[in-house]
């Protein structure tokens, strides 16, 4: 008994022992990819001496006398902290994703290959103007300089996510900056969804099913059996969505929809007088963020801002002299066609004057712990053809039919990196405009301030429909028509939006000109009240603006559906479901509609009119309203209201009774309290919106993994909601209704009276490391609605240093230090 003790405490002893060396082991590989920012590095690539000064936060301040050197350095800088980032968005551009990530990556491979990001941007790097190939090229000798360092120092090989996804790290090539910037152009859009939607809608509710998605005024379009006589919704097909967390694998998703916000005020509607001017672009919530904070300092002038990690420039900041933002338009600027496939022949289709033969080329996926995939990439004279599994195109295609794609940023000669960098390099407004003429996609509000005032225009390039389009772009349509059609891209009348001083821009459509699939009106109206109600403006006035969480959609549809139970009937006995529905009528009666975390009205009125609004449209869709998961404002005041008869849809068709608005109100009230009751209690008073409302910044690779995900994601509850101006949208993931998925991974405020003064944050911390104490240092602040300041001053810069990182010109040889 005492031996088999002794082996047993041995064997125990040897256990711990091991897995104190394995963890030691793991801990030394993974810190070793953590860089030095006190370093000095001889390289090959520079003409001078480059200081990259880093300060508390880890914001990277470029000293170099060369334009070249700061694109060195700041794609080195990028390199240096979001390496395993900038290998994601690559491969999401290109499609090989799943070599990484194995068989759950193969559909946004797909797409990607299908689409051909990756190579319609090499096809458009001749394009570029010499001074943005010579940025490309510094910046890609950067990043492979950073690469070459790791290599020879043995840095873990740049990130710890490399030792579980295996990567043989290619060198960067200029075309992968502008592939990611494809990428970025490609998940601006929100066309294809709402395209397939529409259809969707018509399929299943023909009278009645643009109810959910029409504007005011947008003329009606015809049903879509008329278009496809044999389409009909497919149940085995999926009807499109998310699929949360998997489609974060590559931080960008293509036709997402990513939003923004910008407004401005000139020098006679600011205390200090001189323009102010601020931006916060929207993304997936995630660790790292999409953005990254950096200064550069440039011989047109220093300039600061927000970056993405793989593109080299500042794509909202400011310099000396300028401010610049921007907010995707949201233009219609993607058609779906539906081609019909010859009979008997699967390489041909119909086009206007007979069958056709395809452009078709072979490609292979590779899937890691998997079957390769081969894929036949078919493109039609409208366009390439998608997956049927993409969006849900296969639920409104006829058998024997196949979608294709017309997309703005398919051009081969799109130069919208040399507008953005142009921009950034730009002296004034005029020039800044003058240099945005070459912007293609996505379309973009941008924004401009200078000392002498404000202005704002639509750049990039849109579809020029014929009058007798089909569907006017709104709905897919027979692709061997040639009225459906693009007769080529044009650019937009743009005469400069700003009025009174002021410029307020949301992604918000008016007038059908450019499309009807816009941001909310609601957010638009809501910053104009807020920009029209002070006569003048100042940095922290913009700021409140800018972090403003009341619902407009709140205010505007509470009073509306509530009409008939405020303080209605006598009241009931405490623990009774009258009266917690009366106290939670008394709490929304008095609420303000500000989304607060801390407040229990938001969460009641938010589970209230989704409930509601799944009542309103399941007996008319069925399957169809589970990925109508978004609350439709617009939809919920047309019922109320009773705009063109929409009153109908509060009748429950399969119920003999003929049901009112106010009885299915109070029927969605009761069951939206009673669900909240099973999840947080009976007290309605102690319900936090916070508690539902928690966002998950899930890291695309190590977040979904068992355990590693406690070390890699980020929870914290967040105050506003999907129409508030900081925005918030959530989604039902993993039984969580609430969960806000996306929201404005930076925000930054340009005050051009003080520019020192002007306030930047980003959603995480500086660097993609899990272990680095930077990984999320800013995220706490940006959830308090706190900012950094940056400066221009160099001395400032470097009196504050954290890190000074020298970069020292090698005539030949590998770098070191």
């Amino acid at each position: 008994m005492l031996t088999l003790f002794r082996w047993f405490l041995r064997l125990t002893l040897g256990l711990i022992v091991g897995l104190l060396l394995a963890t030691g082991l793991i801990w030394y590989f993974a810190v070793r990819s953590l860089p030095d920012y006190d370093a000095s590095y001889r390289v090959a690539g520079i003409t001078q001496p480059v200081e990259i000064v880093r300060s508390t936060e880890n914001v990277p301040h470029i000293f170099a006398t060369a334009d070249s050197d700061a694109y060195f350095a700041l794609g080195l800088a990028h390199a240096q902290d979001r390496l395993f980032q900038m290998t994601v968005l690559r491969r999401a551009a290109q499609g090989r994703l799943a070599e990484i990530y194995g068989t759950r990556a193969l559909p946004a491979d797909d797409l990607a290959r299908r689409i051909g990001i990756a190579r319609v941007a090499r096809a458009s790097l001749a394009a570029q103007t010499p001074q943005t190939r010579e940025a490309l090229q510094a910046y890609a000798d950067g990043v492979n300089q950073w690469i070459e360092i790791v290599n020879q120092g043995a840095l873990g090989r740049g990130a710890p996510e490399f030792f579980l996804f295996p990567d043989d790290i290619a060198y960067w090539q200029p075309a992968d900056s502008l592939a990611i910037l494809k990428l970025f152009a490609a998940a601006s859009s929100r066309q294809i969804p709402a395209e397939v939607l529409r259809a969707q809608l018509s399929l299943v509710a023909p009278e009645r099913g643009q109810d959910l998605v029409a504007g005011l005024g947008e003329p009606a379009m015809p049903a879509y059996a008329t278009l496809f006589s044999a389409a009909r919704i497919s149940p085995t097909q999926p009807a499109g969505g998310q699929d949360w967390p998997y489609d974060l694998a590559g931080y960008l998703r293509p036709f997402a929809g990513n939003g923004a916000t910008a407004f401005a005020a000139d020098g006679q509607r600011t205390t200090a007088g001189q323009p102010l001017l601020a931006n916060d672009p929207q993304a997936a919530l995630t660790l790292p963020s999409l953005w990254y904070l950096a200064r550069m300092q440039l011989q047109s002038g220093d300039v600061i801002g927000a970056t993405i990690p793989g593109i080299p420039a500042v794509m909202s900041g400011r310099s000396a002299k300028l401010a610049w933002g921007f907010v995707p338009a949201q233009i219609d600027d993607a058609d779906i066609h539906i081609e019909e496939i010859q009979p008997g022949d699967m390489n041909r289709y119909r086009g206007v004057t007979g069958w056709q033969d395809f452009t078709a080329r072979r490609e292979i996926i590779r899937v890691r712990d998997s079957e390769d995939r081969a894929i036949t990439l078919r493109e039609t004279e409208n366009g390439p053809l998608l997956s049927a599994t993409s969006f849900g195109l296969g639920s409104v295609m006829p058998a024997g039919f196949a979608a294709s794609l017309n997309w703005t940023g398919l051009t081969s000669d799109d130069r919208t990196m040399s507008a953005l960098i142009g921009v950034m390099t730009a002296p004034d407004r005029n020039a800044a405009f003058t240099a945005a003429q070459d912007w293609v996609a996505p379309a973009v509000r941008l924004s401009l301030a200078d000392r002498d005032g404000i202005a704002e225009r639509l750049i990039g390039l849109v579809p020029q429909r014929l009058a007798d389009h089909a569907t006017k772009g709104r709905m897919p349509t027979p692709g061997w028509i040639a009225g459906n059609r693009w007769q080529g891209l044009g650019r937009p009348e743009s005469p400069d939006a700003t009025e009174n001083g002021l410029d307020l821009s949301t992604g918000a459509l008016s007038g059908g000109a450019y499309g009807f699939d816009g941001d909310s009106a609601l957010r638009r109206e809501r910053l104009r009240r807020l920009l029209d109600g002070r006569e003048v403006h100042s940095r922290d006035s913009f700021i409140e603006t800018q972090l403003d969480i009341v619902s407009p959609a709140a205010r505007a549809l509470l009073p509306l559906v509530g009409a008939d139970l405020w303080f209605a009937g006598e009241p009931a006995a405490q623990g009774t479901p009258e009266r917690q529905r009366q106290d939670a009528l008394r709490l929304l009666a008095e609420w303000d509609g500000a989304m607060s975390e801390h407040l229990p009205e938001p969460l009641i009125y938010a589970a209230w009119m989704r409930a509601l609004q799944d009542r309103l449209i399941r007996d008319e869709l069925g399957p169809l309203a589970d990925h109508i998961a978004p609350l439709q404002p617009a939809f919920i005041e047309r019922v109320y209201r009773n705009r063109g008869g929409a009153a109908a849809w509060c009748d429950i068709r399969q119920s003999a009774a003929v049901e009112s608005c106010s009885t299915l109100a109070r029927q969605a009230l009761d069951a939206a309290i009673l669900d909240l009751t099973d999840r947080y209690g009976p007290d309605v008073t102690s319900w936090r919106w916070g508690d539902a409302h928690e966002a998950v910044q899930m890291h695309p690779a190590l977040g979904p993994i068992p355990r590693l995900g406690w070390i890699a994601n980020l929870r914290q509850s967040l105050s506003g909601g999907d129409t508030t101006l900081a925005r918030a949208p959530a989604q039902d993931a993993g039984g969580r209704p609430f969960q806000p998925i996306s929201g404005a991974g930076y925000r930054g405020v340009y005050d051009l009276a003080d520019p020192d003064s002007s306030v930047f944050i980003i959603a995480s911390g500086q660097s993609g490391h899990p272990f680095s104490r930077h990984y999320d240092d800013l995220a706490v602040k940006w959830r308090r609605g706190e900012y950094v300041t940056m400066s221009l001053d160099p001395d400032l810069a470097r009196a504050a240093a954290a890190g000074v990182t020298r970069l020292l010109p090698a005539a030949a040889g590998p770098a070191g230090r």
